[in-house]
């Protein structure tokens, strides 16, 4: 992919400033360190007036989203309040987008606006936890994930904060090359980048609202007794329910066994170990409640695909594997780049 693609962001009232920077330093990076424009971007508002950030920032954007011209793809920068933004004129001009295939994207809350215009109908998507409750309830048959992002054919959901920046350098992996992705990595100190079907670490009340009282009590039990699982009789029994009243929760807010729900956290606790600690696979498999390191290699390869000595190795040996592009070096060849002499010496 060779000519330069135009990416417009969509500011919202109240947007967040981390997401928006998140997005954009990568397509900066990538153009610096590949020497070629490889992407331009441009600040929109719905009516070309200055938007505010949650921070209280006030950014001048560069064009209204009538007058902003040819876009290769647009992201839509929510954050707080993103219902408020809600407006027949934006969801005219989102769904003109989707008409002529434009790649649609949102970071944070965006995708609540992209939901409402009715464009991420048929696509996985996501958005911060924060928001995932509502969202489910008012568009209740979306394909609503709990991943950090989701890059679905031409829509791209991510949950805010600085997931974007995995996000778009799975994008730039996808459309040039995973040496320039990891580059750009390295350049911002990102220890790696995320896949996007991890998941966000979302506050079980967000997931089933306050209501369940019980079910949020169970789960906390869960969350601080991992390296000594509780029995799900002793759980039933320290919050004053039944063992099938228990089950029973589980199974209507959130679509497990209390079992299967148990073993989840002790396995994302797992991987979280085996991707940033030194500890071995068996003091790891104990540290998480399991009996035997042969128990836990097998549990870990039916949830995550590959046994854990095979995910340590492949995160390992990953940046050592990846090809050089051929002939590529880093020059610094965009005006925007002139002044950061620092990155210059710098060769891929």
């Amino acid at each position: 992919m060779s000519q330069t693609q135009r990416v417009g962001f969509l500011l919202i009232d109240n947007f967040t400033m981390i997401s928006l920077a998140s997005a954009i330093e990568p397509l900066r990076m990538a153009n610096q360190l590949s020497g070629k424009p490889l992407y331009e971007w441009v600040m929109l508002s719905e009516t070309g007036a200055p938007v505010r950030a949650s921070d209280h920032m006030l950014v001048t954007p560069d064009h209204s989203i009538q007058d902003c011209g040819h876009l290769d793809m647009m992201i839509l920068c929510g954050g707080v309040g993103v219902i408020n933004a809600r407006s027949r004129n934006l969801r005219v001009w989102l769904q003109q987008l989707a008409k002529r295939r434009i790649k649609l994207g949102a970071v944070c809350t965006g995708s609540y606006l992209l939901a409402d215009a009715g464009v991420l109908t048929g696509y996985r998507c996501t958005l911060h936890w924060e928001y995932m409750a509502s969202f489910k309830e008012a568009f209740p048959l979306l394909e609503t994930s709990n991943a950090l992002y989701c890059i679905d054919r031409n829509r791209l959901t991510s949950s805010g904060g600085t997931v974007p920046m995995d996000m778009m350098l799975h994008l730039i992996e996808k459309e040039h090359s995973s040496a320039l992705s990891i580059a750009i990595c390295d350049m911002f100190l990102c220890e790696r980048i995320r896949e996007g079907q991890e998941e966000q670490r979302v506050p079980l009340r967000h997931m089933v609202g306050t209501a369940q009282p019980k079910l949020a009590e169970v789960v906390a039990l869960m969350e601080a007794n991992l390296e000594e699982p509780i029995t799900l009789d002793e759980l039933a029994c320290y919050v004053d329910l039944s063992r099938r009243q228990v089950e029973r929760l589980f199974q209507r807010h959130v679509k497990c066994s209390p079992s299967r729900y148990y073993l989840n956290l002790r396995l994302k606790r797992a991987r979280q170990l085996l991707r940033q600690t030194s500890l071995s696979i068996i003091d790891i498999a104990t540290a998480c409640g399991f009996v035997s390191t042969p128990h836990f290699s097998k549990c870990y390869r039916e949830n995550f695909g590959l046994p854990p000595r095979d995910d340590r190795c492949s995160r390992a040996t990953h940046r050592a594997d990846t090809p050089v592009l051929p002939g590529l070096v880093m020059h610094i060849q965009l005006d925007s780049a002139k002044g950061e002499p620092t990155f210059a010496s710098v060769t891929l």
